[in-house]
């Protein structure tokens, strides 16, 4: 929807309400509900937020040790600035439209640089800067549960997946599932997200959207608008979706798999026909680039305590980061080998990803690799799981903290202010669950001890 189209739609009395949002840490929508001619007024160039926005977790808590915010400082504001490109009807909210806005320092009006709009936004000028346009796409996989996220909570979290059985592929079992999954697909298409389709996944009650490639903004824009969306919609039909990846210690996992590829003068800069399985040699710089510091990106690919618990063999989540053609158990799996849709495919990343933080974060990785020309090493061949402990992706996230802090090539592509403020988050996570008593170590040691 362009800005004059909703101007158009507010003066008819189509549109009443506008939705401003930022993007959090969390991968997250927050903002304001504007009434539409307010918006028109006094939002559409510019409005505010508080800073801590930036600085927090899932439950919305104020943690200390951010340089960025705190007490002391007075968690002041910063600038949400609309993206008028990214207008965009929300067809199951009445008379409601939605953009989303660029994070600005309140004093100097430059963009905060650790926003996850930003992170994104630098590595695509980046790789623009090389003469290359990356393009992606994302896979969102998730639980539909009976139930509204109210009332599971309000029963003790006794969770009742949608389905008894697991629903791969299944289309019988997924017919019964299309009062949910129909208007997903149909609300999201008509805001202008290209969803392609959905199927069941490999396990009781779980889902997967498939949305078009696009330039990898408008995928990150794409996958969280999805998200949000499919939270909201399942909440109007009495279910409840869920993102966490792994919500029983015995149920497979959901992932976020993102598939990616840079372009030159439209085309695909990764196909060569002459090359070997026509992927081209900056395409194996890209993916030793991925390989090589695989490591230093996993915090913003696996952001929480939960997301490590995927991390299983013969669960179709990777446990080494090697690549492999058309390998389902390696992280990094060649897809479209032999045609000019050759890609790779990231199979690391949970459902609980920020796409933002994420696609910036293998940018920074596969262009480093193309800087540096480094040497693809022969592919993996067998079961990736049989042989985990050479190149084992970081096995809790106090480990990818640590790689993520010592990481040369990502204090030099976000910044050092950035990688310090996710450390603390990722800090953050673990101080909270540390001081947590769980079920399980009650179950286990209360008489037993």
């Amino acid at each position: 929807m362009t800005f004059e189209e909703i101007k158009s739609q507010i003066a008819a009395g189509d549109i009443d309400t506008v939705l401003t949002c930022i993007v959090d840490m969390q991968g997250r929508l927050m903002g304001k509900r504007f009434h539409a001619e307010a918006f028109l007024e006094m939002a559409q160039g510019e409005t505010h937020c508080c800073n801590y926005l930036l600085a927090t977790d899932l439950e919305m808590a104020t943690p200390e040790g951010y340089a960025s915010t705190s007490w002391e400082a007075g968690y002041g504001d910063y600038i949400m600035k609309p993206d008028l490109s990214t207008i965009r009807p929300v067809p199951w909210l009445e008379g409601t439209a939605m953009v989303l806005c660029d994070v600005l320092d309140h004093h100097s009006h430059k963009p905060v640089p650790f926003a996850p709009r930003e992170v994104l936004k630098r590595q695509i000028a980046r790789a623009t800067a090389m003469g290359f346009d990356p393009i992606m796409a994302t896979e969102l996989e998730f639980f539909l549960f009976q139930g509204t996220h109210d009332e599971i909570a309000a029963a003790g979290f006794e969770l009742k997946p949608i389905s008894r059985y697991n629903e791969d592929y299944h289309i019988f079992q997924t017919s019964k599932e299309e009062p949910v999954m129909r208007p997903i697909r149909n609300h999201l298409r008509t805001m202008g997200i290209p969803v392609e389709g959905s199927k069941g996944e490999a396990e009781a009650g779980q889902e997967e959207l498939n949305i078009k490639y696009a330039a990898a903004l408008s995928t990150a824009d794409h996958h969280t608008i999805a998200k949000h969306g499919i939270k909201e919609i399942a909440h109007q039909k009495g279910f409840a979706a869920t993102f966490l990846p792994k919500w029983h210690a015995d149920r497979v996992g959901s992932a976020a798999h993102v598939h990616q590829s840079l372009w030159k003068d439209g085309t695909n800069a990764f196909y060569d026909s002459e090359a070997p399985l026509a992927k081209s040699a900056l395409m194996d710089h890209y993916m030793a680039g991925l390989l090589t510091y695989a490591p230093d990106i996993t915090v913003f690919l696996a952001p929480y305590i939960n997301s490590y618990k995927r991390f299983a063999k013969g669960s179709f989540a990777p446990t080494q980061a090697v690549w492999s053609v058309d390998n389902r158990t390696a992280a990094f799996r060649l897809c479209g080998d032999g045609t000019n849709a050759v890609r790779v495919e990231c199979r690391t990343p949970g459902s609980d990803m920020n796409p933002y933080l994420a696609m910036a974060a293998m940018l920074a990785a596969g262009l480093k690799g193309i800087e540096e020309h480094l040497e693809l090493p022969a592919p993996f061949k067998g079961d990736a799981y049989a042989d985990d402990d050479a190149n084992h992706i970081p096995r809790t996230l106090r480990d990818a903290r640590e790689a993520l802090l010592t990481s040369d090539m990502l204090k030099d592509a976000f910044g050092e202010e950035t990688v310090a403020h996710y450390a603390r988050a990722a800090e953050w996570e673990i101080e909270e669950f540390n001081r947590v008593v769980t079920d399980y170590e009650i179950a286990r040691g209360f008489e037993k001890a």
